[in-house]
């Protein structure tokens, strides 16, 4: 996204912290990109950066071919904060030393601070600060002009700094939630040291993201596809605020969207934000297409191509239409991770709003929310004034029911599945628990197992019930559901959904999990 905004830069360097670096800078509103370390100069000045943060990563900076930090940033002239393997580099490249430490140094540590009135320190009122650790080497000789800030137990240099040049590295993560000071560290150095005014919010974002739809538009004719999710409709009602007549929304009824959806979403969008929808039932041609396959990618893979195709026949349709618009997130782009822009990453999946398009396809795609997190979409919703309970509805995948039902797709598993989907969601809001998780849902698995119900022995299906807490979808925890609550929704599923015998419930936290099950 190029736009005139003031920005900092982060440069990934492999971390599993990466995005939480960028979800902190955005919380201290501050716009940010995280952008690969050895991507072109251009795709990282054209945001002129206020600043650098380089984030940590698993190499060792005298490893041979370990990742290096780009000349062009250093001579610069911006400030630049290093963080675990960012320091490391920074010291490295600027003639200091980086050797194995004796003794590795993972989970919390307390830092003596050294020099209270460094600009990251300075606005604490306290010498010893609670932090994270994660790293095996360690700085043991500065570079010229720099000294120490702050130390650990097993970290001399834990903090450095060359205030007069901006310059500074930690080696524990301020990122985390371990480091309570640790957004005030960040706030540091994006306000004092970066010289950042903040201000970056929903509102200003709808404004420019209006600007930039606009300029890519221009006389154009776009469609939007509508699941009913955030996403999708956060996209249709700033698209609709920013084209009017020339956005037309299409509302495609796959056969795997959650009980009362689609009739939800005509509701929502036709007759209260009088928007120009289509409605499509396309529930046959999707399951046809989704007929014997049982491997994950290649359902998302199908329902993209499928998809677009359903919209460029509506398209035909409605004369010369030029783009689809969709809810791409930021979290989507990382874990799919681009080949243009997240070299890094390891692939988890390929996203349906990212990998699963087919390469012919007709539209060039307006993506207006490419650059935010979950929350920040959120926030979008509701200063475009979106109801309370389509901006604060859990997260559905594009591909809906067909990736929560593990092996193959039929009618018959669906309504099993949109049925038990239907009780756990209901009892979580009877309950007050559905605004406590940040998703929840039920997911068929391809197996059976022996039950008994009255006198007969039965070989039933088996539903998992999945619920997460989370702040940002990169990490996520399982919910701790009352024993209670999940005795009640077990105990209506196996009475009320035919063929259901046994339900249990995922404990498993992201990572090593993911949140969806495929």
């Amino acid at each position: 996204m190029t736009t005139e905004r003031e920005a900092v830069v982060i440069l990934d360097f492999g971390s599993q912290y990466s995005q939480l670096i960028a979800r902190r800078v955005r919380e201290l509103e501050v716009y940010c990109e995280l952008i690969h370390f050895d991507a072109p100069p251009e795709q990282i000045e054209r945001l002129r950066p206020k600043g650098y943060i380089l984030s940590g990563g698993p190499a060792s900076v005298y490893a041979p071919q370990a990742p290096a930090l780009p000349q062009f940033v250093l001579d610069s002239g911006r400030p630049i904060l290093g963080i675990c393997y960012g320091m490391q580099l920074l010291t490295h490249q600027l003639g200091g030393q980086v050797d194995p430490g004796r003794e590795r140094e993972y989970g919390p540590a307390e830092l003596e601070l050294l020099a209270t009135d460094a600009p990251l320190f300075n606005q604490l009122a306290k010498s010893r600060l609670p932090v994270w650790m994660s790293h095996g080497d360690r700085v043991t000789q500065l570079p010229p002009d720099f000294q120490a800030l702050a130390c650990s137990a097993n970290s001399p240099y834990a903090a450095i700094g060359d205030p007069a040049r901006g310059l500074y590295g930690l080696q524990f993560h301020p990122e985390v939630t371990h480091t309570p000071d640790g957004k005030a560290l960040l706030r540091a150095f994006l306000y004092d040291v970066c010289g950042c005014q903040g201000g970056w919010n929903a509102g200003n974002f709808i404004q420019e993201a209006t600007e930039l739809v606009q300029a890519q538009v221009g006389p154009g004719q776009v469609v939007c596809g509508l699941s009913g999710g955030v996403d999708s409709s956060v996209v249709a009602a700033l698209l609709h605020r920013a084209l009017g007549q020339q956005l037309t929304c299409v509302f495609v009824n796959t056969g795997m969207m959650r009980q009362g959806e689609p009739e939800q979403v005509v509701r929502t969008f036709e007759q209260e934000m009088h928007a120009r929808l289509v409605a499509i039932d396309a529930t046959e041609e999707f399951l046809s297409a989704l007929a014997g396959v049982t491997e994950p990618e290649a359902k998302r893979k199908i329902i993209g191509e499928k998809f677009v195709r359903i919209f460029e026949a509506e398209a035909r349709k409605l004369g010369q239409v030029d783009f689809l618009a969709q809810g791409t997130l930021y979290p989507d782009v990382i874990e799919s991770a681009s080949r243009h822009e997240q070299k890094v990453a390891a692939k988890i999946k390929t996203h349906h709003n990212v990998g699963g398009l087919p390469e012919d396809m007709q539209f060039k795609l307006v993506e207006p929310l490419r650059y935010l997190f979950k929350d920040e979409v959120r926030a979008v919703g509701e200063a475009l004034g979106l109801p309370h309970e389509i901006v604060w509805r859990h997260p559905f995948p594009g591909p809906g029911l067909a990736v929560r039902m593990l092996g193959e797709i039929t009618w018959e598993r669906l309504e099993t599945l949109r049925a038990a989907d239907a009780i756990f969601i209901s009892e979580l809001w009877a309950s007050g628990w559905y605004d406590k998780t940040s998703q929840a849902f039920a997911v068929l698995l391809p197996v059976q197992s022996v039950g008994v119900m009255g006198d007969s022995r039965t070989y039933g299906n088996v539903i998992a019930l999945r619920a997460v807490t989370t702040d940002d979808f990169m990490t996520a925890d399982w919910a701790r559901l009352p024993g209670d609550l999940l005795a009640r929704v077990s105990n209506r599923i196996v009475n009320e959904v035919a063929g259901v015998n046994r339900v249990v419930y995922d404990i498993s936290s992201k990572p090593p999990a993911t949140i969806e099950w495929e």
